[in-house]
């Protein structure tokens, strides 16, 4: 390959190594994907490491972590020993793992805290030696804990609509008002809806 033509697969996979570390990811991971996408043939540790300017070490890394999230598979290159890898290409596939063991596990684990600390909020509202002020206080915060836990809800639900390739209907989140106040009666209706 050319210096151009190398130059020119490069500013590709940082551009796309950009994007991946908006996403939340290590920028070097959207890198070396995009690098053996672009390559006709499977490349070795050895090859990648030469082409990115990174060490041994940190292609190592950087190919177990993709290789966990199933972005990168190894390829059998006949009459070579080492280690070759090419790219998952397969969008979906890597576009639902990353939804369902991170930002799904996230949502879920939200939703279990939300839950938690309003049945704390419950015991200690039936208290009776406090004071009027005070349980109004824990009422008003109960609702908003409930507004909140209501959100996670949709979203728990909108993400595992979209994992499961069912249809999303925007309008569940898109009329939502978080609080207490007007619109809390819609928020009721669009979780009603959201459960059908």
């Amino acid at each position: 390959m050319n210096e151009s033509s190398q130059q020119a697969l490069l500013r590709v996979a940082d551009v796309v190594g950009q994007l991946i570390e908006f996403w939340g990811f290590k920028r070097n991971m959207g890198r070396l994907w995009c690098v053996l996408f672009l390559e006709k043939a499977p490349m070795s540790a050895a090859e990648l490491a030469q082409l990115l300017s990174l060490s041994s070490g940190t292609i190592s890394m950087t190919l177990a972590e993709l290789s966990k999230w199933g972005v990168v598979k190894k390829a059998w290159v006949p009459g070579e020993r080492r280690d070759y890898y090419e790219p998952e290409t397969d969008i979906w596939k890597m576009v639902s793992r990353v939804l369902r063991e991170r930002e799904l596990e996230q949502v879920k684990a939200t939703t279990e805290e939300m839950e938690r600390a309003q049945k704390l909020l419950s015991v200690a509202r039936k208290h009776a030696d406090i004071a009027d002020a005070e349980k109004k206080t824990l009422e008003h915060a109960h609702r908003q804990i409930g507004s909140l836990l209501t959100l996670t809800q949709i979203g728990q639900a909108l993400l595992e609509n979209i994992i499961s390739g069912k249809s999303v209907d925007a309008n569940v989140i898109s009329g939502f008002t978080i609080g207490s106040g007007p619109g809390q009666n819609d928020n009721d209706q669009n979780q009603q809806n959201n459960n059908k």
